[in-house]
């Protein structure tokens, strides 16, 4: 049923598309026939009902608690489409006392690598796969853009050749303007199976400069003597660079690079924990909070709340200089008369 739905009834099909499978209109007859107007929703008990199933995912387990609020944020939307096309006369969720659990917004510093491990698992990338399709090699520089740049997925993906400035020394400079989110073929204008964005929470056409360290110019510059760009100068552009295949890349990547306890463990299980690393190590480092968050594309409300957990080496910083203070009043020793 998920599939049939996904894949036919809520895509729009243009003339050259594929006749719907005769299973799946059958799926889709059937849902349309059980489908329950619109209106009962106005019956508390089937507007709590319908509310409730967003805390389940199709297994039945219980949803993360960003699904249930991304559900819900969904659910409204298509109500208020409802009332806009004349199918309800109200909202009928106003009346129901519901809300959604309240979401960590810290980072779990168990997830954080310190610069040694990002090394170790940006080399074990590269041994992921077959060398001559260079699945793994090919994304090195993908994964490095996370870590060294704090650049989301999105962004990474979008790195263009027109916007970097990679120095055969020293430091060099991205202009991040754009994003390339993964989408589908079937949900996306132009077909492709990532979809052309601007930055995240940013007015269309905003763009934010991030320094590029040493490490990662070199890791780039050596991705393009390799693999060269793409026609419109993406770095990174091979055509299954989507979620799914740096997922399982760097799941094996982990396998390899980590010790055998250490599997098992939070830390960098996702790809995305590579630019939670690189905040994290920026704010360790010192680095003026504000200048931190303009190069991650953040406020500085929002960086501090996420990441304060994860500075204990500015804490262990403070700790001595604390001590220090309050060890130059103590009486002096016998030693010391």
């Amino acid at each position: 049923m998920h599939r049939s739905l996904q894949s036919w009834a809520f895509t729009e099909r243009g003339p050259q598309a594929e006749e719907v499978p005769a299973d799946a209109r059958r799926v889709l007859d059937w849902v349309a026939r059980a489908s329950r107007p619109l209106a009962d929703l106005h019956d508390p008990a089937v507007a709590r009902g319908v509310l409730d199933a967003l805390h389940r995912k199709r297994d039945g387990s219980a949803a993360a608690v960003e699904t249930m609020r991304r559900k819900r944020k969904v659910l409204s939307s298509v109500l208020h489409y409802a009332i806009e096309r004349g199918e309800l006369s109200s909202h009928p969720l106003k009346q129901i006392r519901w809300s959604t659990p309240r979401q960590v917004k810290a980072v779990d510093p168990r997830v954080v690598i310190n610069p040694l491990q990002a090394r170790n698992l940006l080399s074990a990338v590269s041994y992921v796969g077959n060398y001559d399709r260079a699945k793994g090699r090919r994304l090195v520089g993908f994964f490095a853009g996370m870590y060294y740049a704090g650049l989301r997925p999105e962004e990474a993906a979008a790195v263009a050749a027109a916007d970097c400035t990679l120095p055969t020394t020293g430091w060099g400079r991205l202009i991040v303007n754009r994003t390339l989110p993964q989408a589908g073929k079937k949900w996306t204008d132009s077909g492709r199976r990532h979809d052309d964005r601007g930055l995240k929470n940013r007015p269309p056409g905003d763009t934010r400069v991030v320094p590029l360290p040493p490490h990662l110019v070199a890791i780039w510059r050596e991705s393009v003597d390799t693999f060269g760009v793409a026609e419109d100068g993406r770095l990174f552009f091979n055509e299954r660079v989507g979620s799914t295949t740096y997922y399982r890349v760097w799941a094996e990547a982990r396998t390899l690079a980590l010790p055998p306890r250490w599997i098992p463990t939070p830390l960098a299980a996702r790809p995305y924990d590579l630019r939670h690393s690189a905040l994290s190590t920026w704010l360790c480092s010192g680095a003026d909070p504000a200048e931190v968050a303009q190069r991650a594309g953040n406020s500085v409300e929002v960086l501090l709340t996420r990441y304060a957990k994860c500075l204990y080496d500015r804490q262990s910083i403070t700790n001595n200089r604390i001590e220090h203070l309050l060890t130059a009043y103590d009486p002096p020793s016998d030693n010391e008369e």
